[in-house]
């Protein structure tokens, strides 16, 4: 996606992603590092589905542009992508036949809609939102999602997994043994797949690494050192990729994202994801 000016759309197309939201483990601190990391205001919302029955949508200027709350004791935290889906009810009945496992749902959301929290057919935890008509979700600006690499050990069930529940078309993008994949609607891409191999920690979980845009005006080295400077850390320091530069921060709770000036991509001749995942060893 390019930065520039936002986008939106009247009508999510099933399989697209359609917001992104934050489990963390101190609610407060992730506020405090977004909000001057990105410029991101915050208003809330009630929500059935949290811990404490509140929900924090992240807003730039009138725009909405992620979620943030508080998780349980025993839930995982971290950055979790939402898939646009047109019933709830039916996908969370797909989900337990394509080799799946529904988790929470189908919970309606007041004044959001509808949405079915589950771990995919190789493991990584997912959301399915069918959005109510006031759904609003704004990409492609400094501070709002830009993309998303889905990281899991079984690229051939995970692949299954998606293309069936959504008429994706997957093209193998990998080059020198690398299995990484591209999830396509009517041909454009919509999400990137990866099989993780023997780099990475045998206690590494499938999971997905949301990528930010920021302002090219200050570029990702910038924003990578202002994220040091609130508390939170650099795991892979920038570096260029055919998508723009890039680098792999995480936030005082340990929660792991990317951060990606467009404007700057060189065409290195790299053949896998935007990034190096941190989890890998």
């Amino acid at each position: 996606m390019s930065v520039g000016s936002p986008t939106q759309q009247s009508v999510v197309p099933a399989g697209m992603p359609c917001w992104v939201e934050l489990a963390a483990s101190d609610e407060t601190a992730a506020q405090r590092f977004y909000a001057e990391l990105f410029g991101w205001e915050f208003r809330l919302r009630r929500d059935p589905a949290t811990l404490t029955r509140r929900y924090n949508i992240a807003t730039l200027g009138e725009y909405e542009v992620a979620g943030l709350y508080q998780a349980a004791s025993d839930q995982p935290t971290g950055w979790i992508v939402h898939l646009a889906v047109t019933n709830s009810a039916s996908v969370a009945d797909w989900v337990e036949h394509l080799g799946g496992l529904v988790t929470l749902g189908p919970v309606d959301i007041p004044d959001r809609g509808s949405i079915v929290h589950a771990l995919d057919a190789g493991g990584a935890p997912v959301v399915f939102w069918q959005p109510s008509d006031s759904w609003s979700f704004v990409t492609g600006v400094p501070g709002a999602f830009s993309g998303a690499d889905l990281n899991t050990y079984d690229g051939e069930k995970t692949d299954n997994f998606y293309c069936r529940m959504f008429s994706f078309t997957s093209e193998q993008i990998g080059s020198g043994g690398i299995d990484y994949a591209e999830w396509r609607l009517d041909h454009g891409p919509v999400i990137y797949r990866y099989q993780m191999g023997d780099e990475y920690r045998e206690s590494t979980r499938p999971h997905w690494m949301v990528y930010f845009c920021v302002d090219p005006a200050r570029g990702t080295d910038a924003v990578a050192g202002q994220a040091i400077m609130l508390g939170g850390s650099v795991l892979t320091p920038p570096f260029d990729t055919p998508f723009g530069r890039t680098a792999v921060i995480a936030d005082p709770n340990g929660s792991v994202l990317s951060i990606i000036d467009h404007e700057s991509a060189v065409d290195n001749g790299a053949g896998r994801a935007e990034v190096d995942d941190p989890y890998g060893d």
